[in-house]
């Protein structure tokens, strides 16, 4: 992803690739020039990785890492998560734990009283049961989105984080995403940001490994 993510973006340390690395490089440089020419410039996805520390890698986890780092740039968003975690042995509260925990202990960490409530309504939607953790992996992606996004404070675009860097699906197209946008841009020499109906039309050629061609577009965005 994007090295330096914008408000409303964020990298994540795990690259998500498709089980077949080599068949979706192939597919994707036989159907887009522009695309080929990307990853012969950048090489294999997995060169994409950045040598950021590693964030949670289960689901709870990666959610509760999401919420604390929106809207913030990844050295102030890995520091307050640093701190959030530290209150609890250093590792991520359990959804109890969130819940029992006074919310301006949360705000002394640096989370905003907002990000604070984002976070006990994750945990108690998890601890409630309405949102099953250990099932998402086998919805569809459209129902992931629906799930996840019935929690305050986790939108689209983090949904879409989500199913690419944690459940590894091959084929999302971030369209909101202004790192994807402006590496479009820059990479199809368009005259403006793509908006999300352009980004589609564009995608299409993608398809379905519209998550690897996304890594290149984040990638565009570093030089």
């Amino acid at each position: 992803m994007s090295p330096r993510p914008s408000a409303g973006t964020s990298s994540s340390a795990a690259k998500a690739l498709p089980a077949d690395v080599s068949g979706a490089l192939e597919a994707l440089a036989d159907s887009d020039d522009v695309m080929a020419s990307l990853i012969k410039r950048y090489g294999s996805p997995e060169e994409l990785r950045d040598a950021r520390p590693e964030r949670p890698t289960d689901a709870y986890g990666a959610l509760v890492r999401a919420i604390v780092g929106q809207q913030l740039s990844t050295k102030a968003a890995r520091t307050i998560f640093g701190r959030l975690t530290d209150l609890f042995g250093d590792r991520t509260p359990t959804p109890a734990e969130l819940i029992a925990t006074d919310p301006e202990q949360l705000r002394a960490v640096g989370l905003s009283r907002a990000k604070a409530a984002y976070l006990r309504d994750l945990a108690l939607h998890v601890e409630g049961g309405e949102l099953d953790l250990d099932s998402l992996s086998e919805l569809e992606d459209e129902r992931v989105i629906a799930e996840l996004v019935a929690v305050k404070g986790l939108g689209r675009w983090t949904a879409e984080m989500f199913l690419i860097f944690h459940l590894g699906r091959p084929d999302v197209l971030p369209v909101g995403d202004l790192g994807v946008r402006k590496g479009a841009m820059l990479a199809y020499g368009l005259e403006a940001l793509p908006d999300s109906e352009t980004l589609e039309r564009l995608g299409e050629r993608w398809r379905p490994f519209r998550s690897t061609a996304s890594l290149y577009l984040w990638r565009m965005l570093a030089d």
